[in-house]
């Protein structure tokens, strides 16, 4: 049978997602101290992240997911955008203190993973998923049907408790159709109509993801209230008929210019005053933390093309692609979700 979407678990799975969730930040700290040495250098030359990426020749968008991950941790200090050293980085994390753990991080040095992070360093671009290196990257595994149903079974297990803590917290009174975008096994649709009776849906995905959705969907018995359309986000049209957009986990798997372009399209296919709804891990707007967020962001950093974006990114790219964001509203295990109004045009 499958899962009430209404009911939530009897027991709190904080814990076993943040395994998880977690798995390859203590990789990145390796790199950093065992292969870089880069507590001590910064300790002599306090530095700003443009200044740290001309250094080692590595890009930005791993740069800031290492600096953010590092504050977090409070080994690093942040003021007004030069990172030195704090008290505990210094003490623990560089050559010649007395506390100096390096040693105790070397014999991890040759783990696949902190290799790969060295890389996307500095090529800025994702490692295989799960440090496998026969593997295609994520996004062209996501066009073979092995790698897409079994990754889409895990967003499935994760969506069933994550999709009913975001719709118990939206508003989504006089809207009538929503639009959930990359939207996996439609798990989220599903979830938001189930807590939503006036509410309809549909799955945009590309193939062969929609013959999972069609098949999920069917299978949770919302094939009356959920359909699935098929195309390319950034490419295709998307349908004119929702009065509400969903990326639910969708954005952090891009960089900067694709999160652009995706809003874009979302705004020329919304109505004036529809809605947007960001749900994803978020970083606070000064990125320092939480700490949960930036080490999950290590991961997508190593695999994706991607990170976890801050609230102030956030902001600051809905005020571009012309919509009018909204507060930040915490959900479950580490994720939240934002949501926005599309401005008219003109």
């Amino acid at each position: 049978m499958p899962a009430d979407l209404t009911t939530p678990p009897l027991t709190d799975p904080l814990s076993v997602y943040r395994y998880r969730d977690g798995l390859y930040a203590v990789d990145l700290l390796t790199a950093a101290v065992v292969h870089l040495d880069f507590f001590t250098w910064l300790a002599i030359n306090p530095s700003t992240k443009e200044q740290i990426c001309a250094h080692y020749g590595f890009a930005e968008r791993p740069v800031d997911v290492m600096l953010t991950l590092f504050v977090a941790n409070s080994f690093l200090e942040n003021a007004e955008g030069v990172f030195s050293l704090s008290p505990k980085g210094k003490e623990h994390l560089t050559t010649g203190s007395p506390w100096n753990l390096a040693p105790y991080y070397a014999s991890l040095k040759n783990r696949p993973v902190t290799h790969d992070f060295l890389q996307v360093l500095k090529t800025d671009k994702p490692a295989n998923w799960g440090g496998d290196k026969a593997a295609l990257d994520w996004h062209k595994a996501m066009e073979t049907e092995e790698f897409s149903r079994s990754f889409t079974a895990a967003m499935d297990c994760r969506g069933q408790y994550l999709g009913q803590a975001l719709a118990t917290k939206l508003n989504l009174s006089g809207r009538k159709r929503l639009l959930d975008i990359g939207g996996g096994s439609g798990i989220y649709a599903c979830s938001l109509c189930a807590h939503h009776p006036h509410l309809s849906a549909t799955v945009f995905e590309q193939a062969p993801v929609d013959v999972i959705a069609r098949r999920c969907i069917a299978e949770r018995g919302y094939s009356d209230r959920v359909t699935v359309a098929v195309g390319d986000m950034f490419k295709s049209e998307l349908p004119q008929d929702c009065d509400v957009h969903l990326f639910s986990n969708v954005l952090h798997d891009w960089g900067f210019n694709e999160v652009r372009e995706l809003l874009r399209i979302s705004h020329r296919a919304l109505p004036a005053g529809g809605m947007l709804i960001i749900h994803d891990a978020f970083i606070n707007a000064d990125k320092t933390g939480p700490l949960p967020v930036a080490e999950y962001s290590t991961l997508l950093m190593h695999s994706t093309q991607g990170k976890c974006y801050s609230v102030g990114e956030y902001e600051e790219l809905l005020h571009e692609t012309g919509f009018e964001p909204g507060q930040f509203v915490e959900g479950a295990v580490d994720r939240g979700f934002m949501t926005a109004a599309r401005k008219p045009v003109g």
